[in-house]
């Protein structure tokens, strides 16, 4: 009975690796997690990055400052997501227990390049590994040294880009046509928050509150997620 499901199984196409999916619409089982999660962006500006996100409240009686999608790493390094949120918090503390382990080692901070390196090779064994499925997000990356800002993007197969801006979510297009136009080299980080919120409020579902969206900073002083109250005066002065 097995050798016989075995071949029907392989007749229709199906692989029984771990890095060689199944039929079309099966291969796109991760993507389809990341791609049609909440909007994202980043933003990178002379003097730091944005990172700025859609918070969707599951319910009125939700405490929607239990859970956050824009999460800090080290002092001087964030990150927010796409996708599945039970994946993004185990790669969160992969994330933070790996910059502590640099530390331990080197006695100073890790730099974003080795960070994003190390969580990207984390990812792609995922994708290798018995009894396991690889990580249904993709990550925005963002952090602040040797003065200057960097922004990283790392999807679910292990791989990693470094960009000045870029958008992720179901409204992804969108967002990186817009971040197109309005992206200059000199954009200030304060212009850069705006510019972020505003890209978010194009594909927007409903009214923007500082209750549905997080925005996360870095510059030289580290990095930070604002606060409520600072998001709100922020949507106030593009209003």
């Amino acid at each position: 009975l097995k050798l016989i499901c075995s071949s029907s199984m392989a007749e229709r196409g199906y692989s029984f690796s771990l890095t060689t999916f199944s039929s079309p619409d099966i291969c796109s089982l991760t993507r389809i997690y990341y791609d049609a999660g909440c909007d994202d962006l980043s933003f990178s500006a002379s003097n730091g990055v944005v990172l700025a996100t859609e918070k969707k409240q599951k319910s009125i009686l939700y405490d929607e400052q239990s859970v956050h999608k824009v999460e800090p790493i080290t002092k001087h390094i964030g990150m927010v997501y796409s996708g599945m949120g039970p994946d993004y918090r185990v790669l969160v503390r992969r994330a933070r227990k790996l910059a502590q382990q640099y530390f331990l080692v080197y006695q100073e901070p890790i730099p974003t390049g080795q960070l994003v390196q190390r969580v990207a090779s984390v990812m792609q064994e995922y994708t290798q590994s018995g009894g396991v499925r690889p990580f249904g997000v993709s990550l925005l990356i963002a952090g602040w040294d040797e003065d200057q800002p960097y922004l990283f993007q790392s999807d679910p197969s292990g791989a990693y880009f470094a960009w000045k801006a870029t958008a992720m979510g179901k409204n992804y297009v969108n967002g990186k046509t817009f971040l197109e136009k309005r992206y200059n080299n000199d954009l200030e980080l304060e212009d850069a928050i705006h510019t972020a919120i505003l890209t978010l409020k194009e594909s927007f579902e409903g009214q923007m509150t500082e209750e549905n969206i997080e925005v996360g900073i870095c510059n030289e002083a580290g990095f930070k997620r604002l606060t409520p109250a600072e998001v709100k005066d922020y949507l106030a002065a593009i209003a």
